[in-house]
């Protein structure tokens, strides 16, 4: 069994949509970014591959590199799946935390764990996001930035 740690944090800017796990949420600011800016499957992705040992999301799919200009993060969170499993593991669980002043995420966490549960191939019961807010404290608090922390648990497949 392996763990892994992930984090991320994008300023939230008008004109961008509200990405949290592939479920666009209804707000006026959206997250600025490379790709769609999905601040949570971000941190899911720095945390799957924290785990299996295989740097970060910046070293895969770097901001410098046109091809991941405005690209879907669950086309970057099936690729890093297939890196995970070629590796020889598979996701047992994982646990987030979205950290936004507003718009609150509870009435979209059941189809973010849908989403999340379908791209990497496990059940909803296996994923859990939870939703957070920083008292008007910091960028996040402000409501200037977004953050979202993960933590997986990889396991090593039987051959």
């Amino acid at each position: 069994m392996r763990v892994g740690f992930g984090y991320d944090l994008h300023r939230l800017i008008g004109g961008r949509k509200l990405l949290l796990g592939g479920c666009t949420i209804p707000s006026q600011f959206g997250e600025a970014g490379h790709s769609d800016g999905d601040v949570l499957i971000h941190a899911l992705i720095d945390a799957m591959l924290g785990a299996a040992a295989m740097d970060d999301i910046g070293r895969h799919f770097p901001p410098s590199d046109p091809a991941y200009r405005d690209i879907s993060s669950m086309v970057l969170l099936e690729k890093t799946l297939a890196m995970i499993e070629k590796s020889g593991y598979s996701v047992v669980n994982v646990d987030c935390t979205v950290v936004l002043e507003s718009p609150r995420i509870a009435p979209f966490i059941e189809k973010i764990r849908e989403n999340l549960a379908g791209a990497i191939g496990t059940c909803s019961t296996s994923i859990s996001v939870k939703g957070k807010t920083k008292e008007g404290v910091d960028a996040a608090g402000e409501g200037r930035a977004i953050e979202a922390y993960a933590v997986v648990l990889l396991e090593k497949n039987e051959k």
